[in-house]
């Protein structure tokens, strides 16, 4: 299991705010990004001062992994879902593998 919990950011503005501003997450946390198909989606640590990792996903197989550092850290993959967690939460996680969303 990769999170306990989980928050969906299904609007517009929720995308475009992501983690900024917060000061942590939790250990067992992931914010989950759902788009309408896939393409080449990137990320940005702009405002956001602790490292993640980032899943890209397309039909729940894993495209790339990357942990991204705080305020500097860039990322691009092929995605209709991204999955944002604490840093080395995603360490066993690999290219192919599939991921789960589960209530």
């Amino acid at each position: 299991m990769l999170a306990a919990s989980a928050d969906a950011a299904d609007s517009l503005l929720a995308q475009a705010r992501g983690l900024m501003f917060r000061r942590s997450i939790p250990n067992d946390y992931a914010l989950v990004f759902r788009f309408d198909g896939a393409t080449s989606r990137s990320l940005h640590m702009l405002f956001v001062p602790f490292a993640i990792d980032a899943l890209w996903l397309v039909d729940g197989e894993v495209t790339k992994r990357k942990r991204l550092r705080p305020w500097v850290g860039l990322g691009r993959g092929e995605a209709d879902t991204i999955v944002e967690l604490p840093a080395g939460a995603a360490d066993g996680v690999d290219v192919g593998d599939r991921v789960e969303f589960r209530p």
